[in-house]
């Protein structure tokens, strides 16, 4: 999504209350910011050039780890029912600055990670997703394998936002833990499994 003008902050889920209120789950680190944005916009997806409408933020609360939200205009419950899973934005501009060395999840979507404990260094994938509460990379392999990187500062070499490269040094072995298991450990595992059932 770099390239797009939009910073992804909630997605909608679901109304919740009868006057147009829709719970949204957070898709931001600052939350508190509703507090201060009262223009928000509403896109179809992450790579929408365009938004579907602005929207006038009325007030917001924070309710069972999601925000509920109520917009200017949006009535009722059918009302809400229509805005259901599009996502809330802002413009990338108008996001929360950042302190040294932090970087926006949507900054590393699509980069890709190269691992330079060895050399030469080799590449690893592209970062599809980031499981915030694990603090893992989700990236896929040229060959379309998920890989789970743990997204740990000893590991970290270098963030190239521009360029869209992720450098680690990963410690041996890390990404075997990863790897499908083979025809042989399958075998193993289902001799074990027979020999504790007999």
């Amino acid at each position: 999504m770099t390239d797009a003008v939009w910073a992804i902050v909630a997605r909608l889920v679901r109304p919740q209350g009868r006057h147009g209120e829709i719970s949204a789950d957070l898709l931001t680190d600052f939350p508190e910011r509703f507090a201060e944005r009262k223009r928000l916009y509403l896109v179809a997806s992450e790579t929408s050039q365009t938004p579907d409408r602005e929207v006038t933020l009325e007030h917001h609360w924070l309710h069972k780890g999601r925000v509920v939200l109520k917009f200017s205009g949006i009535d009722s419950i059918s009302d809400a029912e229509t805005l259901r899973d599009l996502l809330v934005a802002i413009p990338t501009s108008e996001r929360a600055p950042l302190t040294d060395n932090a970087v926006y999840v949507s900054d590393i979507v699509g980069c890709e990670v190269i691992d330079v404990a060895s050399e030469p260094a080799v590449p690893i994938g592209n970062v599809v997703d980031v499981d915030r509460e694990a603090a893992l990379l989700i990236v896929q392999s040229a060959d379309g394998e998920e890989i789970l990187i743990p997204f740990a500062k000893e590991y970290l070499a270098e963030i190239d936002v521009a360029h869209k490269h992720i450098r680690m040094r990963l410690p041996g072995g890390l990404l075997d833990i990863n790897a499908p298991i083979t025809e042989e450990e399958r075998r193993a595992l289902d001799n074990e499994d027979r020999e504790e059932r007999s």
